[in-house]
C-alpha cells in the first residue's frame, strides 16, 4: 500500500513546511497530490495542507506510482501542472486523467492546477488546444471572475500563469474566471465538488525564480512577460493570492464551495 507522507518527509520540506503550532488541529485524512516532475512540488498547496495537520500522499505516475483505486482514506486531490500536454498520448496522462472519475464519482474535493485543470477538461468532454496565433500566457495576468464565480467570494486580481494551451469548457461546468487574455476559461467548477484552475495559485518565490532561470527559452514566445516582471509580480501579487488561496482551500476540503 502506498502510504501517505508525514511533513517530516523530504517532499513536504521541500514543499515548505512549517510546524504546526500549539492548539492546531490533529492529524486529518491525508491529501493526494499528483505530481508531473521528477523534483517537483506542492508549493503554497502543499504548505497549506502540512500547516494544518494533513499529510502528503505525494504520486507521480509517470515515474511508477499507482493511484489510489477510491479517494475514501483521503480528504480530496490535487493534480499539479507539468511540461506535457493533457492530449498526449503517454500511459500516465490517460491514466490521470481517466482517474479523475474516481474523485467525481466519490463526490471528493478535487482541484486540477493548470495540466490537472486541462486534464479535468478533457476527462468531461472538452479540447485543449493551443491560441490560433501561437499566444501564450506566461507569467502575472489579470483574473475576471464571472457572477458564478463571485458566489463563491471575491478571487484575486492577478495570478501567475505558464501554459503554451488552454481549454473549453465542458458541458455541465460552470465558470468561475475568465479573462480578457488569450485563453479565456481561467476556472471552472464541476459537480459539488471539482474545482479547476488554468493558473499556479501555488507558486512560491522560490519557484517563480527557479521557472524563470531554468526556461529562458518560455520567456521569449509571444506573450511572454520578462523575467523581472514575473518576480516583482510575485512579490506584489503573491502574498494577496497566497491569502486567498488559503481561504480557498479551507473551503474547498469541507465541500463548503459548491455552487448551485
Amino acid at each position: 500500500m502506498f502510504e501517505a507522507r508525514s511533513p517530516d518527509s523530504a517532499e513536504a520540506v521541500s514543499a515548505g513546511y512549517v510546524p504546526r503550532i500549539a492548539g492546531a488541529p490533529e492529524r486529518r485524512k491525508p491529501v493526494c497530490i499528483v505530481l508531473h516532475q521528477e523534483h517537483s512540488n506542492p508549493g503554497h498547496i502543499g504548505q497549506w495542507f502540512v500547516r494544518n495537520g494533513y499529510a502528503l500522499d505525494i504520486r507521480k505516475p509517470r515515474f511508477g506510482d499507482a493511484l489510489p483505486k477510491t479517494l475514501a482514506d483521503h480528504c480530496g486531490a490535487v493534480i499539479f501542472g507539468g511540461p506535457m500536454s493533457a492530449n498526449d498520448k503517454d500511459e500516465f496522462v490517460r491514466a490521470e486523467t481517466e482517474w479523475i472519475g474516481v474523485a467525481l464519482r466519490e463526490e471528493k474535493p478535487f482541484l486540477g492546477a493548470c495540466l490537472g485543470a486541462q486534464m479535468l477538461a478533457v476527462h468531461l468532454g472538452a479540447k485543449v488546444g493551443f491560441h490560433p496565433g501561437e499566444m501564450v500566457e506566461i507569467g502575472y495576468y489579470p483574473l475576471i471572475a464571472t457572477p458564478d464565480g463571485n458566489r463563491i467570494g471575491p478571487w484575486p486580481e492577478q495570478v501567475y500563469q505558464w501554459h503554451r494551451e488552454g481549454c473549453g469548457l465542458a458541458s455541465g461546468a460552470r465558470l468561475l474566471a475568465t479573462s480578457q487574455g488569450a485563453f479565456p476559461i481561467q476556472a471552472f467548477s464541476y459537480g459539488p465538488a471539482a474545482f479547476a484552475f488554468q493558473f499556479h495559485a501555488e507558486i512560491t518565490y522560490a519557484q517563480v525564480h527557479r521557472w524563470t532561470g531554468h526556461n529562458p527559452r518560455r520567456l521569449g514566445l509571444n506573450g511572454a512577460r520578462e523575467r523581472h516582471e514575473h518576480i516583482e509580480g510575485h512579490v506584489h501579487h503573491g502574498p494577496k493570492v497566497h491569502a486567498w488561496l488559503d481561504g480557498f482551500l479551507g473551503r474547498w476540503v469541507k465541500c463548503e464551495l459548491a455552487v448551485d
